[in-house]
């Protein structure tokens, strides 16, 4: 099975006129009063921010359920509900696999197994980590990759929120573009990670208030769950509704991958890869007030995580039931599928709360990757390679200047996902470019001692190197695989499987640091218990870790029967 190939630009472009919304002074008021708020919030934040520790990780002084909504928040980017909107059109219910074994379990394990050892170190980031447990070397180049994924991260949230502009709007694409990015840089430098936190929490329920409605509604239109039911069944076909029909070797699945590529490539590679290393997300846990609630904010978010799908891929399945043109050549691209159900379902009022939660979702993911960024490069690139001994009101400036820098950059490269008609493939590809093989140098690091510098620092080149060469390789025709998410899949597992193949001999070629200079930075069963300092409350059974992580595990599980039937 082929899919149609994406839409040219020039026709998404064309497409986009007829998404154009009737916004009326309600819906202007209730966008403009959003955005009040969030300018005051970040303005209250600003008062906390006295040192660079406050700037990039809030002074560790944040509760968990604080860290933990704007952990969830920081996903919930218009990337996530337009391309996973676009991924239920596409795919159908295999996109399930994103939310429960494409998220859960790492989450899980950031939380009961590597938090303990992020917190505990007091790294600011993840690539300081690697600089403890390696070398300079393997620090600059973890550093470098990410900051500059950040910023193409970043470029991807930026075009994603200015074609809706510009499709519900009429707003140019220009105007969107740079419009909404100094928006985000303003509240960013303001008030630093706790304004994007704060703002996070708020741009969380704001979010589901504005999709609840849609999904809703979307229902109405064709008839309920049984009406959904039927016209799949109807259309796209049975498999539509499966999230492992058809997944065996040789069998044929819109998705284009088999339980193999899904449970290792997916679940594995990209899903630990991304929650577990992605400083996005680390960011949030470590801006905790303590390491009860650092280890909680990931198992908290868990649990909102695994029901996004009822308020995201459900809407992009009944996109594709009202308007079947949808990715086909000469209609509207697949990340249209939640503006088309704007257009058409939702009323005044109700629509202006629908396009403040989109704006909300932007500003979530663009704020999470500009606050990610300025921290990496000032904390991992500037303070220690250009301009070290400084005092800290300097590095404090340096943090507000390179976050104008990152949105500006993200400016920049947002044009790049305009070649893609489902933008979460793209996002998917940089995280197996970026993401996966971090996380294969870093589990090495972590639970084995004989891991050695030189070992981190090619094996994290070639774990590189390898899924970019074999995604040129899938776009020429040489490698023949059915969908974009296939593909990716199989390029995580080689970005995995490269990075140890590598790492490996020569770790066992050249000699590790000894056992003294290691300690707290490889995994212990005594400092994966370790406490921490504790808070009143901390010892609740409700706010048991494990407890939190084995039931997320078993919550998840379970909402895999109805899809699995």
């Amino acid at each position: 099975m082929h899919l149609p190939d994406p839409p040219s630009v020039e026709v998404s472009t064309m497409a986009a006129d007829s998404l154009r919304l009737s916004m009326n002074w309600l819906d202007n008021l209730i966008l403009v009063s959003y955005f009040a708020v969030v300018l005051g919030i970040a303005l209250a934040a600003r008062r906390s921010v006295r040192n660079s520790l406050d700037f990039f990780l809030s002074g560790r002084s944040l509760p968990a359920w604080v860290t933990g909504l704007a952990f969830v928040s920081a996903n919930l980017g218009a990337t996530e509900i337009l391309g996973m909107a676009a991924n239920g059109a596409q795919y159908g219910a295999y996109t399930i696999h994103w939310y429960l074994i494409g998220a859960i379990p790492a989450m899980v394990f950031l939380g009961l197994v590597m938090m303990p050892f992020y917190y505990n170190t007091k790294v600011r980031s993840v690539p300081e980590f690697l600089l403890r447990r390696f070398s300079s070397s393997s620090h600059l180049l973890s550093a470098s990759l990410f900051a500059v994924a950040s910023v193409l991260i970043a470029g991807v949230n930026l075009y994603a929120l200015a074609i809706v502009l510009r499709a519900l709007l009429g707003w140019p694409l220009t105007v969107s573009i740079f419009t909404a990015g100094l928006f985000v840089l303003a509240y960013i430098v303001i008030g630093g990670l706790s304004s994007a936190i704060y703002n996070e929490v708020l741009q969380f329920f704001v979010i589901v208030a504005a999709l609840v409605p849609l999904t809703v509604l979307g229902l109405v239109r064709i008839g309920g769950v049984g009406g959904l039911i039927e016209r799949v069944q109807s259309g796209p076909g049975p498999e539509f509704l499966t999230a492992w029909g058809g997944t065996g070797f040789g069998q044929d699945n819109p998705l284009g991958a088999n339980w193999l590529t899904i449970t290792i490539g997916l679940g594995f590679a990209v899903s630990f890869g991304y929650w577990t290393t992605n400083f996005a997300e680390v960011q949030r846990s470590l801006s905790a007030r303590n390491l009860s609630a650092a280890r909680r904010t990931p198992l908290i978010a868990a649990f909102p995580k695994m029901f996004i799908p009822l308020i995201v891929v459900l809407p992009g399945i009944i996109a594709l039931l009202i308007h079947p043109q949808i990715g086909q050549t000469g209609g509207h691209d697949y990340n249209d599928a939640i503006p088309l159900l704007m257009r058409d379902l939702l009323p005044n009022g109700v629509l202006g709360l629908a396009v403040t939660g989109l704006m909300a979702s932007f500003m979530a993911g663009m704020a999470a990757n500009v606050s990610s960024f300025n921290t990496v490069f000032t904390t991992d690139i500037w303070r220690p390679y250009l301009k070290p001994g400084m005092p800290d009101a300097h590095y404090l400036r340096v943090g507000r200047v390179i976050t104008a820098v990152g949105v500006l950059a993200g400016m920049g490269t947002a044009f790049i996902a305009a070649s893609f008609s489902n933008i979460m493939n793209y996002l998917q590809t940089l995280f197996s470019f970026f993401n996966v093989p971090l996380f294969a140098t870093f589990i090495l690091a972590l639970f084995w001692k004989r891991m050695t510098a030189k070992a981190g620092f090619w094996g994290l080149l070639a774990g590189t190197v390898a899924p970019i060469a074999f995604y040129v390789a899938y776009k020429t025709g040489f490698v023949a695989i059915s969908t974009d998410q296939g593909a990716n899949m199989i390029s995580s597992i080689i970005a995995f499987a490269v990075d140890v193949a590598v790492s490996v001999p020569v770790a066992l070629a050249t000699r590790p640091k000894p056992a003294s200079e290691l300690e707290g930075l490889v995994y212990t069963r005594e400092a994966a218990r370790d406490t921490g300092v504790a808070a009143p409350g901390d010892a609740a059974w409700y706010r048991r870790p494990a407890l939190l992580g084995w039931g997320a595990i078993v919550l998840a599980a379970a909402c895999y029967i109805p899809f699995s039937l």
